[in-house]
């Protein structure tokens, strides 16, 4: 066996000097006496099929190329020379979906050569622009008209040709089952919205005149002890450049800070807020400071829902929920679900403020609104705790 493995090793080694001068011919030949012998590997397979490879045998390539991947399946060299050779037949589609196979197993890429990581970028463009026709066609074809249906299939689409990731609910502390995953929720459902945009002039009247007189009130959003985890929170612990003048705190009205917002306390008490002891309704005017990031997070329970109206919003803001995006405009409201990752930022010179708070997830009953409440007020009973707010 070691004769044999001897053997072996000199025929490639044989094989290596007449590629490097340029002697592919025998090059092949010696590749192939070592292919015969027992137990050929992964290197032998795919030398061999770069040689056939350079020979314009793609049909001898694609064989040796296959005799590697049943080697090592995620061999990410195998993988793109598989593509590379379907792409080199002409089956451009075929070879763009190979590609985005040897993408999934591409290694770091300080870890790769100059002509690898050509190979690795053009292998990028192809995937992409196959994915590009896909999403288009899919569209085209199927001339999908206005409504919640075309909405989904619209998101379902962009998820099959790569445009969009799926982002799944991951509450912090309270998931409750058989809540359907929004990012953004459709206006439908939620008919008082107009009636609070309605009010934006008064409400942002309103935090302009508390935030010009009482910027002393305005506290950190996060604001974890001394000795907790902070991970992501490090930054804007304790920090007013992301901060908050809170009208409703831990399920109680901050009392001072209502009496100087009364239209807008009014605007909020119209909506269908939970009320659970302790931990809801909160709502406040969110000030985030210039050049300033809220990182990804996610929120603590799916049974509510998140309330943005945009106030004050200079250039450069943005939301992102899951898969989607959106920029703020004065007046405009939305409901989110905010147990799924979500991220803010000002990317301007100026601060931005808005209106945020929570409301009942409209597809629970009002039987399962009080036995969440209870459930939950019962827990904090039992822990012997009553929480003061909650950040993220």
């Amino acid at each position: 066996m070691d004769a044999e493995h001897n053997e072996t090793s000199a025929l490639k080694q044989a094989a290596a000097r007449a590629m490097a001068s340029g002697d592919l011919r025998g090059a092949r030949a010696l590749l192939e006496e070592a292919a015969s012998r027992p137990d050929p590997d992964v290197d032998l397979w795919m030398s061999l099929a770069a040689c056939r490879r350079g020979l314009g045998d793609l049909d001898g390539a694609s064989t040796a190329v296959e005799r590697a991947l049943a080697l090592q399946p995620r061999h990410f060299i195998g993988l793109l020379m598989r593509a590379s050779l379907l792409e080199r037949r002409g089956e451009r589609r075929a070879a763009a979906v190979a590609y985005g196979n040897a993408l999934t197993q591409a290694p770091r890429q300080d870890a790769l050569d100059p002509m690898t990581l050509r190979a690795l970028d053009h292998a990028r463009d192809e995937h992409a622009r196959y994915l590009a026709e896909l999403d288009a066609m899919l569209k085209r074809e199927l001339g999908l008209a206005g409504g919640p249906d075309a909405a989904r299939a619209t998101v379902f689409i962009e998820r099959i040709s790569g445009k969009r990731r799926a982002f799944h609910q991951e509450p912090a502390q309270f998931h409750y089952p058989g809540l359907p995953e929004e990012e953004f929720h459709s206006r439908d459902a939620f008919p008082w919205l107009a009636e609070l945009e309605a009010a934006t002039d008064a409400i942002r009247a309103e935090a302009e005149a508390v935030l010009a007189v009482q910027d002393d009130e305005l506290t950190p959003y996060v604001r974890y002890a001394d000795g907790i985890p902070l991970d992501q929170w490090a930054e804007l612990n304790r920090s007013r450049r992301w901060s908050a003048y809170h009208l409703w705190l831990g399920g109680e009205v901050v009392a001072d800070h209502a009496r100087s917002c009364p239209r807008t306390m009014a605007a909020i008490g119209r909506l269908p807020q939970p009320r659970i002891p302790g931990r809801l309704p909160s709502a406040m005017f969110s000030h985030l400071a210039p050049h300033t990031r809220i990182p990804p997070h996610t929120g603590v329970a799916n049974f509510r829902l998140v309330v943005h109206l945009g106030l004050i919003l200079p250039p450069g803001c943005g939301f992102r929920v899951g898969s989607e995006t959106r920029e703020w405009r004065r007046g405009e409201a939305w409901v989110f679900d905010d147990t799924i990752e979500h991220e803010a930022w000002n990317d301007s010179d100026s601060p931005r403020t808005i209106l945020i708070c929570d409301v009942w997830n409209p597809r629970l009953s009002a039987a399962e609104q009080e036995l969440i409440a209870a459930i939950v007020a019962g827990m904090d009973d039992f822990n012997g705790f009553t929480p003061a707010g909650e950040d993220g």
